[in-house]
């Protein structure tokens, strides 16, 4: 994806967010992390020094002012801004009711593309991404179905 200079964007969370990032700065490629907090505040604290890379070699963004901290609310808020970025969403993992769902949904609502990693039926990170496709977005089997969204 980097290779073909997509913007990868997320919200910066624990697991394949950062990751995402990680991958995108290590290969100078784009990135946009929306975080749910002031950009003066990390969270989750794991992802300091990232988010940190992120300042200064991609894009961090915040409705937040500073020193707000991360509330339960904002994170579906800021979803809201993900979806609304972004021409492709794809769920690599959700739980049953996770951010990754809202994400989906909200991005479904502005007429995006919706894209989810299939996984096994008994796992219950796979279970969102599951329903996803059970609800009609395109399962992504390699990275060409996910290549094919752009061309």
């Amino acid at each position: 994806m980097i290779q073909q200079q997509l913007v990868l964007v997320s919200g910066l969370a624990k697991g394949v967010d950062g990751l995402t990032h990680q991958l995108a700065l290590k290969h100078h490629g784009k990135t946009i992390a929306v975080i749910g907090n002031g950009l003066d505040i990390s969270y989750p604290s794991c992802n300091r020094a990232l988010q940190t890379q992120i300042a200064h070699a991609g894009l961090l963004l915040s409705e937040y002012p500073l020193e707000s901290r991360p509330l339960k609310y904002h994170f579906p808020l800021r979803n809201r801004i993900i979806a609304g970025l972004c021409q492709t969403v794809l769920v690599v993992e959700a739980r049953h009711h996770s951010g990754s769902l809202i994400t989906a949904n909200l991005a479904l609502q502005e007429n995006r593309n919706v894209l989810a990693l299939p996984g096994r039926i008994n796992d219950i990170n796979s279970m969102g991404c599951n329903e996803l496709i059970a609800a009609g977005a395109k399962p992504v089997l390699n990275s060409n179905d996910i290549l094919e969204e752009f061309i």
